[in-house]
């Protein structure tokens, strides 16, 4: 649509990045918002239709042209060997290796730019995939025990930073100075696909859940059923009961034009639910406690 690109969600950790989905001219809104091409280690792709994908030639020859010579990460379902090659043939020569890692229709955990990352299954008739993200934090570190055990102050920032320190002759742990574990951040991507207990169960007290919000009309679950895609209202449900903290719903049907017109029919199931927009930034941090 002339105001909604294709599918493309940028995750920023700490200066580094990493990509998932890569519509087609993908890396113009990367331009547009003024955001890196070289911070960006791995590409996740959910599945094979054009749409999540035909901007991968596009998007490698613009990390190329910033100038990275590191290797690039791409993971995505059955069929990535075959999907990568074929896209490959209008950008065969880079200065960087990719390495591809085609992941099985089973859960399978694997990590990057530090976030503990999940794919599951969906359902959408052919392979495709949905991504949960955690960020870890470590636990509080607890001045009392650090002087119970004697420990200089100085050294009371390397154990924050996870790092043991050797006190007369005997090595610390930070475990030994660190009060109980403490919530880290975590949010869930799921689209194009069908309601699947697996969307839950993945995205279980999360902090975000970005789901598929193909139809926005309740009338339209035979289409959806048929295309293997879900109305606002059952995106809605699964983000109620996997008890998030808040909803955005993206991948809209080009039937609709103003999307926000049927956020009532997600709302009234959910209420913090929201329609993504083109460019939208959402900022995610550790709770204050």
């Amino acid at each position: 649509m002339p105001t909604r690109a294709l599918a493309s969600l940028y995750i920023r950790v700490d200066g580094r990045a990493i990509l998932l989905d890569c519509g087609e001219g993908t890396q113009i809104g990367i331009m547009r918002l003024g955001w890196g091409f070289r911070c960006i280690d791995s590409l996740l792709l959910t599945h094979f239709h054009a749409d999540h994908c035909s901007g991968v030639p596009g998007f490698l020859l613009a990390l190329a042209k910033a100038g990275r010579e590191e290797p690039f990460h791409i993971y995505g379902p059955y069929g990535l060997q075959r999907v990568i090659d074929g896209l490959r043939v209008i950008a065969p020569q880079l200065p960087y290796s990719i390495i591809l890692h085609e992941l099985p229709s089973t859960e399978s955990s694997f990590s990057s730019i530090g976030l503990d990352i999940r794919s599951f299954p969906l359902q959408h008739g052919i392979p495709c995939l949905g991504y949960s993200f955690h960020l870890n934090r470590m636990p509080e570190f607890d001045p009392s025990k650090a002087k119970k055990l004697n420990i200089p102050v100085d050294l009371w920032k390397v154990l924050q930073h996870g790092t043991p320190v050797t006190v007369n002759g005997s090595i610390i742990q930070p475990s030994e100075v660190q009060k109980g574990p403490r919530k880290g951040i975590s949010f869930v991507y799921a689209s194009d696909t069908r309601p699947v207990d697996t969307i839950i169960s993945n995205g279980l007290n999360s902090d975000l859940m970005i789901l598929e919000g193909m139809y926005g009309e309740d009338n339209k679950l035979p289409l959806a059923v048929k295309n293997h895609h879900m109305l606002y209202r059952e995106s809605a449900l699964l983000a109620k009961e996997a008890q998030t903290s808040r909803l955005i719903l993206t991948h809209f049907s080009t039937s609709m034009e103003t999307p926000e017109e049927s956020l009532p029919n997600a709302s009234e199931v959910f209420s913090p639910t929201e329609c993504a927009t083109d460019g939208m930034i959402v900022s995610l941090a550790f709770p204050q406690s």
